[in-house]
């Protein structure tokens, strides 16, 4: 959940489920990132996958929200800014920041 791109995906498949490569068009990226995002959150149990088969015998891969809750707090806000890498900048940083853009 600590990626934005994740957080869209869980917004186009809360009205249904929906073919992964439309779910790609939508969202405007590759399948393969899509399907790394899709996994991350089938391992969280937010999404689950299904292939079905066409009329014309395709495996068709379809993806729609499981039940789930999420509880935020504190502390998860912080571990998945953390886990994205995009820790606040601390007061000497700010201050740094400042500086320059004094110059």
């Amino acid at each position: 959940m600590a990626n934005p791109l994740r957080l869209r995906v869980i917004a186009e498949l809360a009205d249904g489920r929906v073919h992964v490569s439309e779910l790609a068009r939508r969202l405007g990226i590759s399948r393969p990132l899509l399907y790394m995002h899709l996994d991350r959150l089938e391992k969280a149990d937010i999404v689950t996958g299904h292939l079905e088969l066409s009329e014309d015998g395709k495996a068709m891969k379809y993806f729609e929200l499981a039940p789930f809750e999420l509880r935020l707090t504190a502390e998860v806000i912080t571990k998945a800014v953390r886990a994205g890498g995009q820790d606040p900048p601390t007061d000497e940083q700010r201050d740094g920041q400042m500086k320059e853009s004094d110059t």
